[in-house]
């Protein structure tokens, strides 16, 4: 091994770059990236469509030498025992030598090694044995520090409202995926103003920013989404997934007149920048990006006066189902004829704002409304995730309508106009067990809609549209629509159903995602699966009344009870005395209730995970502990922000601290296990790190926060050493789909589709099939590689290229049968050469590489 050529990662990152065989590291070039270059249409070959991921190698001085965790990828695994899978084992390299082989885990203490000045001197890198072969060995790294790298950000500048109002940033909520096809992943990070608002709080915002960086801390592209996308959680939900498959991830979020993208050269130049295409229609419809919408007081009083102008005229006036005049519907006398002069409109708003409005509530000013956009065009945009450039723009589906009127923003006691009707949410989600497909999804206190996408690297298509229909009122002013169906036939119990997130997850078992909508559940291919309903108990509002579950704020599917075929979800509720339940547990499966406690009140808090692993299962905590199966068990439950698997044991630990506070990792047995000195959470109460996820190292989860001041994200990996050895939870569809979605709203945990808990029997976890894009230009890349180094020669080089070529264009055209056929001449040429022109190393470890890829693609 001292001849191998290896590639040294800079000390302040220690990251390993791209896995390859023991000839060095290699990134994928961008004219070898996916199936049909740098946009071709998506595989339909057979498999989860995932990343191909490089070894992840991560180093961290420790107190007890250093540190070292990597990953297992799903197509290594080749069996399992009940304590971990087996599969490919693993050479440890400091400084060019050998030091240990692991084949239990995938990860080493170095205990050799505890100086820092040595430990900042060591090379270390992980080389994969598979039948007695190393076939792969990562780029060298050098160890962390300590148990955290800082990867520096680009703050946007501070900005001042129409207002007047000052205001700065902050780092917000991430995500991540491979936007360059070099199998490490990209960190993608929202910045959120200090004016930023809930959608019932009133004022302006400043813009929202969406930065993509690479590991080193290099800024690949900024997102702004501009004056007509107001900041707060419930705008924006930026989706990064590989949605054509061509081995590189995109973004797509919802986006407005206005919106820009910059696009940023290795020196930190600008090399582009552009605003969104506006649709044909709005352009031929005079629709500029420099158009301003948000409302001003002034802007909101005159809406007010139009919308009462043309009340006559609305359609719900028209068919008969609301009141005929403003008067019946506020319940005072006639005043005035219809249609009403402006004279007569604006005295009949000075009433609605000034005496009305404050009757139903004192917490209604609407004379101080201002900052909120509730016209004007919306989007939904697809951009490429390293250059930001767009790729394609369309009309948002469901548009707004109206400012919520329809939606009871003006029917309940709180007047809020732009609330119910701006409540957004987006996912990603395997509907044909294959491919990503992405979800955005429009309102749930009562008209719920959902929209599924796929990207082809040209276009979008529609795949559904789910649509429960407005809840019908009888007066738009004073009316509870909470509770009430939709007027779609199929879809109208999906009204008021919906939570603060979603989940995409197999319920049903025939390996497509469904698409966990809170209270209800649609399946792969958009129908209705079930809509929970249940028996108001005793002390409710209507007892012996049939009621929807409802709405709620915290949801987490998962298979909780490893004792029950499928997965269960558990949700809090906030319906108070009209919900049947202030917490339950369903079977994900039928919607059904297994068990669950009235409350009365809104609980919003709730949280699962293996606490205590001499209980079986997951236990769960609302009101009181539980178990899987609903046994109560002693003590309080711990926090309820955010979990993480941190612990080498598989039980779950809980993030804390809000505000001010440091951020926590706390175990229930063992306490304290990391305070992060100088981080901060997001989202006020809400303490949501800013991502939690397996993006580095072993299975276990690393945590992304934000330092103080906003200058860095800090990641933390755990260093305790385990022994369980299990593929990275990246490579679980379940998982992968709910890290794209954890940014939504009120961020939630991503759990995998099978049990993972302290007790997990891994015989009986499956190992997906999968199909990574990425493969196949990694090989691409190695070979050239090769050739470059001398290490293959003469004409066989140019076949197997050639071979490899065949097989790309195979894979972009979705012809699976001649990517097999052109795989298989790759792997006959390969070993018919027993001459110099290919090494026997190298003979054994392109073999090895081919042959997986083939096999992904039978």
């Amino acid at each position: 091994m001292s001849s191998v050529k290896r590639t040294v990662v800079p000390a302040c990152i220690a990251l390993a770059t791209s896995s390859i065989l023991p000839l060095g590291t290699l990134a994928v070039p961008a004219a070898a990236q996916g199936p049909g270059g740098a946009h071709g249409p998506a595989s339909s070959i057979g498999g989860v469509q995932l990343e191909y991921l490089d070894r992840g190698l991560v180093g961290a001085l420790t107190p007890e030498g250093v540190h070292l965790s990597w990953r297992l990828t799903a197509t290594e695994v080749t069996g399992a025992t009940a304590a971990g899978f087996t599969g490919a084992d693993f050479t440890v390299y400091r400084d060019g030598e050998p030091i240990a082989t692991v084949t239990d885990s995938t990860n080493y203490l170095d205990a050799d090694v505890v100086d820092p000045s040595a430990a900042a001197a060591a090379r270390y890198s992980v080389g994969a044995v598979v039948g007695g072969v190393e076939v792969e060995v990562s780029g060298e790294v050098t160890p962390w520090a300590q148990d955290y790298l800082d990867l520096p950000l680009q703050k946007p500048a501070d900005g001042v409202t129409p207002a007047g109002e000052a205001y700065t940033y902050t780092a917000n909520d991430m995500s991540v995926g491979d936007v360059t096809g070099d199998g490490r992943y990209e960190l993608v990070v929202k910045w959120d103003p200090s004016n930023s608002k809930d959608v019932s709080q009133i004022g302006y915002t400043g813009n929202t920013y969406i930065d993509t960086y690479t590991l080193e801390g290099r800024l690949l592209s900024r997102i702004d989404l501009g004056v007509n996308i107001r900041s707060g959680a419930h705008y924006t939900q930026f989706m990064v997934s590989d949605f054509d498959g061509d081995g590189r991830s995109e973004l797509m979020l919802k986006t407005a007149p206005g919106t820009r993208t910059t696009t940023y050269g290795p020196d930190g130049e600008v090399t582009a920048e552009n605003y969104v295409t506006l649709p044909k229609a709005d352009a031929r419809a005079g629709v500029r990006h420099d158009d301003d919408y948000r409302l001003s007081t002034e802007g909101y009083y005159e809406h007010v006066v139009d919308m009462f102008a043309g009340w006559q005229d609305h359609p719900e006036v028209v068919a008969g189902n609301w009141p005929a005049t403003l008067e019946e519907a506020f319940g005072i006398e006639q005043r005035y004829q219809y249609p009403l002069s402006d004279a007569d409109a604006r005295a009949m708003t000075d009433y609605f704002m000034d005496e009305y409005a404050p009757s139903r509530s004192a917490r209604n000013n609407l004379r101080a409304f201002e900052g909120f956009v509730v016209d004007g065009p919306e989007y939904l945009s697809v951009f490429d995730g390293a250059s930001g450039a767009e790729l394609q723009t369309i009309p948002y589906e469901p548009g707004r309508g109206d400012d919520g009127l329809l939606w009871g923003d003006y029917a309940m006691s709180r007047i809020e106009p732009g609330n119910r009707v701006d409540r957004f949410l987006a996912g990603v989600a395997y509907l044909d067990g294959e491919h990503p497909s992405a979800i955005f999804a429009r309102g749930y206190y009562t008209r719920s809609n959902i929209v599924a996408y796929r990207w082809d690297g040209k276009k979008l298509t529609r795949q559904w549209h789910v649509d429960s229909g407005h809840v019908p009122m009888t007066n738009p002013f004073n009316d509870g629509p909470h509770g009430g169906a939709g007027t779609s036939e199929e879809f109208g119990t999906l009204a008021g159903q919906g939570f603060h997130s979603l989940s995409a997850a197999d319920v049903d078992g025939d390996g497509k995602h469904e698409i966990v909508y809170g209270s209800a559940t649609i399946d792969s291919d958009g129908s209705l699966l079930y809509s929970s309903f249940d028996v108001l108990p005793e002390g409710s509002a209507a007892p012996g009344t049939v009621a929807k579950l409802g709405h709620g704020d915290a949801m987490h599917v998962a298979d909780i009870d490893p004792d029950r075929p499928g997965l269960e979800i558990f949700t809090v509720h906030e319906g108070g005395a009209y919900a049947p339940y202030g917490w339950a547990m369903r079977d994900a499966a039928t919607g059904e209730v297994l068990f669950g406690g009235y409350t009365g009140k809104d609980t919003g808090r709730g949280m699962i995970g293996d606490i205590d692993p001499a209980t079986r299962g997951l236990e769960n905590w609302a009101v009181g502990l539980r178990s899987a199966s609903g046994e109560l068990l002693p003590g309080n439950g711990p926090g309820t922000n955010m979990s993480i698997r941190w612990a080498a044991d598989g039980t779950t630990q809980l993030v804390n601290g809000t505000a001010d506070q440091d951020v926590t990792i706390d175990d229930v047995r063992r306490g304290r296990l990391l305070t992060a000195t100088g981080t901060r959470t997001n989202n006020g109460t809400k303490g949501n790190p800013s991502l939690v996820a397996d993006i580095l190292g072993d299975w276990r989860e690393e945590l992304l926060v934000r330092t103080a001041d906003s200058s860095a994200i800090r990641i933390f990996t755990s260093t305790e050493v385990t022994d369980r050895k299990l593929y990275t939870l990246m490579h679980d569809p379940q998982y992968r789909a709910e890290i794209a979605r954890q940014n939504t709203v009120y961020n939630q945990p991503a759990y995998t589709g099978f049990y993972l808990a302290s007790d997990t029997d891994f015989t009986e976890v499956p190992v997906p099939d999968v199909f990574l894009p990425g493969a196949l230009p990694a090989l691409q890349a190695r070979l050239d590689q090769l050739i470059a180094d001398g290490r293959v020669t003469g004409p066989v080089a140019r076949q197997l290229q050639a071979s490899l070529d065949q097989a790309q264009r195979a894979v972009a055209r979705d012809q699976s049968r001649m990517a097999v056929q052109a795989m298989e001449k790759f792997l006959d040429r390969l070993n018919q050469q027993k001459t110099k022109a290919v090494s026997p190393g190298v003979r054994d470890v392109l073999t090895h590489h081919g042959t997986v890829i083939l096999s992904m693609l039978r």
